[in-house]
């Protein structure tokens, strides 16, 4: 038996914080208590000072795999995952070949399986992700899939839209879109005004959002679909989802920021060049305080990490030529903890709702809590560390977090009662 001694646990299902001792057996949580004595036969670990909260869950990750494994591979993110208190990812179906049938799929879960930690995936929304032709959301479901996105791609056709929620419904599953019309966009991943002025290109206009989400919430609420609109970046978006909340089927809406989002404006664009270029791009400081503002009110009930590998020759090209996207898993608490909890945006017990157990909910995994009998799937933080990172365990290293100061560490991460990562009592 393993015992974690002098911890603060934050266990977001029940909503309890306090100081307790907690103890793991055979892949569970035997017991929460005041105070566990050990055995000579148990492993102890003393967590004075430190909080141990339910492993982290991304619901929006990129393994790349198959197709682009030079950038990241099942294996590489999952580490990266581990390292960064994850114990469950979500990974989308943007794959070459897409993950638009069973077979893929099967391969997907089947590489996952073999991490260290629970990997599921979402299958594509349509055939080839061209827009045209829904997958078999009821073969897909039965073969694995966890959800539906083409993320990476928008769905333009708005009849297409409407018969996947209608789909949705019908097999009871979850869309994830990614809310951006090409129509408003000269040059992707660059905000159109500082930022894109700076480098004297057209850059994404921020009506590439808000027209989709608009259009999206609007089916959303007639069709009762469960719909997740992905890294909102907009102050209008915020806003027109916090008032589609508000109504009958409201229920059923889902957001997510990233960190990046959380953290930074186009001003990061600007300073770090393509590792500041995303999609979508990084906006106005009224944009990102209305993120806050919506992660604080449950306007915005997830925090996902956008986990965006590409390789440095890629991101060396020019600001025009380079993929958007950048790597997430290995800095997202630090960052959400900085910026949310430091900031008192949110408390610790909301963060772990937002990075663990509403994600768990959405997609109907068995996580994000702690409770006697429930899964050993945990984390333990120090907050008030500080520390930064010279190398991601990622295949790749793209993100204008790295080297830089960075507030509150995941020290150790259980999956399956296994530890996974381990860092207690290093500097």
């Amino acid at each position: 038996m393993i015992i974690f001694k002098n911890a603060t646990i934050v266990d977001p299902k029940s909503e309890f914080t306090g100081k307790r001792d907690l103890a793991v057996s055979d892949g569970k949580i035997a017991e929460i208590r005041e105070e566990i004595q050990p055995n000579k036969m148990d492993t102890v670990i003393d967590c004075t000072g430190k909080y141990i909260g339910p492993g982290l869950v991304d619901a929006h990750v990129h393994f790349r795999d198959p197709g682009f494994t030079y950038k990241e591979d099942i294996a590489s993110g999952s580490i990266a995952a581990a390292k960064g208190g994850y114990t469950s990812v979500i990974l989308m179906a943007n794959t070459k070949p897409p993950v638009d049938n069973e077979e893929t799929l099967t391969y997907v879960l089947k590489k996952g399986a073999n991490t260290g930690i629970h990997v599921y995936s979402c299958a594509n929304i349509t055939k080839g992700m061209k827009g045209e032709q829904l997958t078999d959301f009821a073969a897909l479901k039965a073969a694995g899939a966890c959800g539906f996105t083409d993320d990476g791609i928008p769905l333009l056709n708005e009849e297409i839209v409407r018969l996947a929620m209608e789909k949705a419904v019908e097999t009871d599953s979850v869309l994830s879109f990614h809310e951006e019309d090409p129509a408003y966009i000269e040059n992707n991943g660059i905000n159109h005004g500082k930022a894109s002025k700076h480098f004297q290109i057209g850059g994404s206009d921020r009506q590439a959002e808000i027209m989709m989400v608009k259009r999206d919430l609007k089916l959303a609420l007639e069709t009762g679909a469960k719909v997740n609109f992905q890294h909102i970046s907009s102050k209008e978006a915020v806003a027109f989802i916090r008032e589609a909340k508000k109504e009958k089927a409201g229920q059923n809406i889902h957001a997510e920021a990233t960190p990046h989002h959380i953290a930074l404006t186009e001003d990061a664009a600007v300073l770090y060049g393509t590792l500041g270029k995303m999609n979508p791009p990084l906006r106005e400081e009224e944009d990102r305080q209305a993120i806050l503002e919506g992660l604080a009110d449950g306007t915005i009930d997830l925090i996902a990490t956008d986990h965006a590998p590409h390789s440095e020759e890629e991101k060396s090209r020019p600001i025009t030529e380079a993929p958007s996207g950048i790597l997430g898993l290995e800095t997202s608490f630090s960052v959400a903890n900085e910026k949310l909890v430091d900031c008192q945006i949110l408390t610790i017990l909301q963060l772990f709702c937002k990075m663990s157990y509403n994600p768990s909910r959405l997609y109907g995994i068995n996580a994000g809590y702690l409770a006697k009998g429930g899964p050993a799937d945990l984390i333990v933080v120090d907050l008030d560390k500080t520390w930064r990172i010279e190398k991601f365990s990622s295949k790749s290293q793209n993100s204008p977090f790295k080297n830089i100061p960075l507030k509150g560490k995941v020290e150790l991460t259980m999956c399956n009662g296994s530890i996974i990562w381990n860092d207690l009592g290093r500097n």
